[in-house]
């Protein structure tokens, strides 16, 4: 057989008829059901002129205080390739009536054109690194054919966003949904359409909104009215609202994966240690068959997070065995772990923790911990509030005194009017060792948080975390100890 026969007998695929372009004019034009004003081809979507790239599609959207029409020409002089709008304008562009509704008609274009395997990630806890674990599992073992959402683009329009950007050749798509009231999952899993939903964790975050724990629950299963017919509902088997999460799975006819330490879980702990070089070697049955991989993350919630992945992974049908290799090189995320490591006068330098993209009561427990099992001459922990608590707020920021007394902390900075009740609390001198107060300084806001921070000092072998809802701007702090001291 001739070279020439061999390459027409080549095998091929179903995406190989996709375009290499993410959209044309003319798809656009079809989807929305907008007028393009000529022929162009785009290879990305963004609705932020700051960030669009060379052959973007720009969405000019229409907010309560901003008009992106605004900013259509920086979005042309950053390269776009052509851009949405509700009135005409100079460049290559899509006239629509609505700019957001033309958004979400092409993201359900997006997805009614892959035959991929979609996976739905929510959850109080997690949502994002479970996502981003998963992701990189499925594109290791796909070679690249793995999309999901960046950040943390998990709201009305972010998740709209992340589906318009989703490639025709995609084998796998993997999608944040986030929420912080009742019937905004239900909206984005409605658009996400999964095969595969995963709740990682069920925590007070939002309380305010919500009102109760149960409530969160009932809003995070709505996921699962979303999925496919067949679909999988991957749940926590030892969160206390187990059997209301199941509950809400079987009434929407998923199969139900569950993940935890529980006796009958689907994917069960077995065992985790310390690993050699850091983070833990976890073994987990699943049912079938026994499972040992690392995961390079520190912390007991992260191998707990490991197994989500491997259940969600599991149900479409991906390399196990990649995810291990995942989970073993995944890195801390920026304001989710990332860690730094600083220059100190001795040499010996100290760590930095970055947690300063979100906290709430289980968060704050957790990364606690984290850094009470972290080998260190001091333990520092810098503190902002806990926001959309409402009227349980007070209560939940005292409560912490609990955790910091049980990882060592050896100084503590807290950010914020609503750490008051923490302040307070410490202020009884029952959070040091042996019931000694603790020394702690309360600042007003992450200005002030730097300096006090500054004023103590960065020594060698110091361990210092930074965490905080993401409004109080803990993450300025990072940056001007990462900037500044950095090995």
């Amino acid at each position: 057989m001739n070279m020439a026969v061999r390459i027409l007998e080549w095998p091929t695929e179903v995406a190989d008829a996709f375009p290499l372009a993410l959209w044309d004019a003319g798809s656009i034009a079809r989807a929305t059901g907008g007028t393009a004003s000529t022929f162009f081809q785009t290879a990305g979507a963004d609705i932020d002129s700051r960030d669009v790239m060379e052959g973007d599609l720009f969405f000019a959207l229409q907010g309560e205080a901003m008009d992106g029409h605004r900013f259509v020409p920086m979005a042309f002089d950053k390269g776009a390739a052509a851009v949405v709008v509700d009135r005409p304008v100079d460049g290559p562009h899509v006239l629509v009536e609505d700019t957001t509704a033309a958004l979400i008609a092409l993201a359900k274009a997006a997805r009614a054109r892959v035959d991929a395997k979609i996976i739905g990630v929510t959850g109080s806890v997690g949502k994002t690194g479970v996502k981003e674990a998963i992701f990189a599992a499925l594109d290791r073992a796909s070679r690249g054919k793995a999309h999901r959402s960046v950040k943390s683009y998990n709201n009305h329009i972010g998740v709209p966003l992340s589906l318009a950007r989703m490639p025709a050749r995609s084998a796998y798509g993997i999608f944040e949904m986030g929420m912080n009231h009742a019937g905004e999952i239900a909206d984005l899993t409605a658009l996400v359409r999964p095969h595969v939903a995963v709740i990682t964790t069920i925590a007070p975050a939002h309380i305010e909104m919500l009102g109760s724990e149960e409530a969160i629950a009932d809003a995070k299963a709505e996921i699962f009215g979303g999925l496919e017919p067949g679909g999988v509902a991957v749940i926590p088997s030892d969160s206390p609202h187990y059997l209301r999460l199941l509950a809400a799975a079987r009434a929407a006819g998923a199969q139900v994966v569950s993940f935890g330490k529980a006796v009958g879980s689907t994917i069960r702990l077995l065992d985790a240690v310390p690993a050699p070089g850091g983070g833990s070697l976890v073994t987990a049955d699943l049912g079938d068959r026994r499972l040992c991989y690392t995961v390079a993350a520190p912390g007991d919630h992260w191998v707990t997070n490991s197994l989500a992945v491997m259940a969600a992974v599991r149900a479409v049908g991906g390399d196990l065995g990649a995810a291990g290799l995942a989970l073993a090189e995944l890195e801390g995320l920026k304001g989710r772990g990332e860690r730094h490591r600083l220059k100190t006068p001795d040499g010996q330098g100290a760590l930095l923790i970055d947690e300063s993209y979100n906290a709430n009561p289980a968060s704050m427990r957790a990364t606690l911990a984290q850094l009470g099992a972290t080998s260190a001459t001091r333990r520092i922990a810098v503190l902002g509030a806990m926001k959309e608590l409402g009227d349980h707020g007070p209560a939940f920021h005292a409560a912490l005194v609990e955790p910091i007394a049980a990882a060592g902390i050896d100084h503590l900075i807290l950010v914020g009017d609503e750490m008051r009740a923490l302040a307070d609390e410490l202020g009884k001198g029952a959070a040091g060792p042996l019931g000694k107060a603790l020394p702690f300084a309360h600042c007003p806001n992450a200005t002030m948080a730097l300096q006090a921070l500054r004023e103590l000092g960065v020594a060698g072998g110091d361990a210092i975390l930074v965490k905080g809802s993401n409004s109080v701007g803990l993450g300025a702090v990072v940056a001007a100890l990462a900037a500044q001291n950095k090995e």
